[in-house]
Order: C-alpha cells, then structure tokens, then sequence
C-alpha cells in the first residue's frame, strides 16, 4: 500500500516531512498531491524519478486532503517547507478561491491542479488542457489545432479544461457532448465572451452524435465511462469509423470499450497515460522554471503501473 500523509501533518511546521529519507539518506518532501482518495495516484513514481535525476534532494509524496482541510493545507504549505503541489478530485474546482493569483486560461477552464509558491503567495495553474495538446501531437503526430473535436463530457472537470484549451487553439470546429446540455450552454457562452470562439453544445443522443461525427476528427472521451471495467463506451456502436482518431483520457490496466471500438474499425487510439505525463512534466516546468526529463517520467510512470 503506498504511503498516504494527512493534511494535519503539514501543520506544526511539517515536521514529519522535513524528516524523511529516501535510500538511507536526508530527502524531505517538498512537493506532494493533495486529493482524496489519493492513494492511487500515478504521480510519486514520475515525479521523484524527476526529481531524483536532477539531484533536487527532496520528494513527492501523496497527502489525504478532505474537502474541509483544503484551505488549511494550501495555507499551511510555506511553513512546511514546500514548493508546491498538485491536486486531483475533488479539489481542482474549489482550490481556485484559495490561492492567491490564478493564471487566465485557469480561471476560464474553472480549475486548477498545480500550485507553486512564489514568495508567500500561492499561484495556480492547470495543466490538463496543455498536457492534452501534448499528448495529441506525441499519440497522432497532428496539431490540436488543426482537428475538428468532439469532447465527450467536456463541460466540466478535466472535459472542460480540454474543451477550453481548443478554444485557446482555434480548432475549427469544437462539439461538446454532455449528458444535460445545460453545462456545455454556459461554458459556450464563457468560451463565447471571453475567446470570441465558438463551441456547440449537443445531448448524448445517437442522433446528434451521428452528426457531430460525420464531421469531426477526434474524439474524445472525458467521461468517466471506462474507469471500471464493466462500464459501456460514452458512443453508441456503429457510428466510429477508421478515419477517426479516438483519445480516451481514461487509463487503466487493461482496454476500455471505446478504446476496443476504435481497435474494431481500425482507428488511431490512445488511452490518458500519455495525457497523465505531459500534465507533470509542466507541472515539474512550473514548479522549477527548466525543462523536465521527460523520458525519465515516462518510464517511470509506465513502470509503476505495470
């Protein structure tokens, strides 16, 4: 079971990370994920293999954060000697009234999942939305901004911030899908006021998603359908053709059923480990203001999880 901290050891001055070891020797923690649950997290093997290789001499460490602790723990992290952290469900959408500056695109995406601390301020980014792009151009060797996209369940959560970077990017045509269009409308509206860029909202019906796929080129699923191994693809059968390109940001051991629907018809598909990467490698940009070392995240991120 991997080692959790809680957020009342970041009070006190934090001593119990000041305190660790990393192979029998002095290594505190300095960075760390806020999230609960957090004991699955992905994250501490390809940041400390980072963090190891550029002799950073400190770790990163998972911290069980409830929501009502939230604000303490972003709060008590300059005492405790941090330099920041990440955070996963379900603190993206709520940090965002915690800190003290967050970047533009951020504030437009509704969340954040990185904090660096720059003097006594704490500073919030999102990486999703540029760690998708990312992980696009590595996965189908294309430019995000040169797709046509429909984002299933792109209105809020890590869909939205996905949604809003190929806002950013002037893709030429942007569906967003949701279970209840209500959320898509308001985001289309926000994306509408503050990029001049327009989104279409549609329902997850088989009819409008048979439109919506006769002219887009990737598709991608921002759902949780996938996460467990029983749950159904987020697209009916028969309407995802071999011209598509499919990214599913859900990664797990084995192949969700859109991803075996992609494999069916012969599609270009990809599953969200490469998306997990990219996140963290700007994250670690942000955090130390020099490139990361990307290869050395990615085998240990894929060696975790073998």
């Amino acid at each position: 079971m991997p080692t959790v901290f809680k957020a009342d050891d970041l009070a006190s001055n934090g001593m119990v990370f000041r305190g660790l070891m990393l192979d029998e020797k002095p290594c505190p923690a300095r960075l760390s994920v806020f999230g609960d649950p957090v004991a699955h997290s992905a994250s501490p093997p390809m940041h400390n293999a980072a963090l190891s290789a550029r002799e950073k001499g400190c770790q990163y460490v998972r911290i069980l954060v409830k929501p009502d602790e939230l604000e303490g723990a972003l709060r008590n992290l300059p005492e405790a000697g941090f330099l920041g952290t990440n955070l996963t469900i379900p603190h993206k959408q709520a940090a965002l009234e915690y800190v003290d500056a967050v970047s533009p695109e951020s504030r437009l995406m509704g969340a954040i999942n990185t904090v660096v601390l720059r003097g006594e301020k704490l500073h919030g980014f999102n990486t999703d939305g540029p760690g998708f792009a990312a992980a696009v151009e590595e996965k189908f060797e294309v430019e995000l901004k040169t797709l046509r996209v429909l984002i299933l369940g792109g209105g809020g959560g890590a869909g939205r911030a996905i949604t809003v970077q190929c806002a950013l990017l002037e893709c030429p045509t942007i569906f967003v899908a949701n279970r209840t269009t209500e959320k898509a409308e308001i985001l289309s509206s926000e994306i509408e006021a503050n990029l001049r860029i327009g989104i279409t909202p549609i329902g997850l019906t088989l009819e409008a998603l048979t439109n919506a796929l006769s002219c887009v080129d990737l598709i991608v699923n921002a759902t949780p359908l996938g996460m467990k191994p029983l749950d159904p693809s987020p697209l009916p059968d028969g309407i995802l053709t071999s011209a598509h390109l499919v990214y599913d940001t859900v990664y797990s051991g084995g192949k969700t059923a859109l991803q075996r629907q992609a494999l069916n018809v012969g599609a270009c598909y990809a599953n969200g480990l490469s998306m997990l990467l990219h996140q963290g490698a700007l994250a670690y940009e942000i955090w130390f203001e020099e490139p990361a070392p990307l290869e050395i995240m990615r085998a240990a991120l894929e060696n975790s999880l073998l």
